[in-house]
């Protein structure tokens, strides 16, 4: 079973839960996953530590809820972008491909300082049994499907090829984005990716 196909066990989000989760997000994505205690997520959230495990269980839990609902608001994000910004009428496959970076430079002004919380939470956590890892792993896979299909839906020679190359663009400028590598990596992509399309 791939790792897109795996669904991680979720809790159900209580007032106190939903507080503590929305201080373990603000803590994770700003310090990161390890550097994060339990102690310092329920004083952040108002609540004690014995509120945080009845809800939870463990800090593991803490962290696939974090990044699960993450993984959810970018992709509903995505989808809503797609609806607001295409126009019916010219809704082509190749600017399909073209408003995903353009969904990604919104999404990472917004929500996204310090790059890709999927590829910051797998430079701490990359064992496969930790029960966070499908969904990071899960949210690339997905990212690659739909770059694969919207490159088929663009009749490319060879649409695998063609949606890895989109996938490796658009993730490297993610990296690029979170380091401040140079101003505005994910325009730059999008210009590269714009490029291939017209091959």
């Amino acid at each position: 079973m791939s790792t897109m196909e795996q669904r991680p066990h979720r809790v159900t989000m209580t007032r106190a839960a939903r507080r503590a989760l929305e201080a373990a997000e603000r803590l994770f994505y700003e310090r990161g996953i390890h550097a994060v205690g339990v102690d310092l997520i329920a004083a952040e959230a108002g609540v004690t530590k014995k509120t945080l495990y009845d809800r939870f269980g463990s800090k593991e839990q803490i962290v696939v809820e974090y990044l699960a609902g993450r993984d959810e608001r970018w992709r509903a994000f995505l989808a809503r972008y797609l609806d607001d910004h295409l126009d019916p009428a010219r809704a082509t496959p190749q600017a399909r491909v073209l408003a995903v970076f353009d969904a990604s430079r919104a999404w990472s002004a917004e929500y996204g300082s310090k790059g890709c919380s999927m590829v910051n939470a797998h430079a701490e956590i990359s064992d496969p049994s930790h029960p966070a890892f499908p969904i990071i792993a899960g949210q690339k896979e997905w990212m690659l499907a739909l770059f694969t299909r919207l490159a088929r839906d663009a009749a490319a020679h060879d649409p695998d090829r063609l949606g890895r190359t989109l996938m490796l663009l658009h993730e490297g400028a993610l990296v690029a984005h979170g380091l401040n590598t140079f101003p505005d990596p994910i325009a730059h992509a999008r210009d590269q990716a714009e490029a291939l399309l017209r091959i």
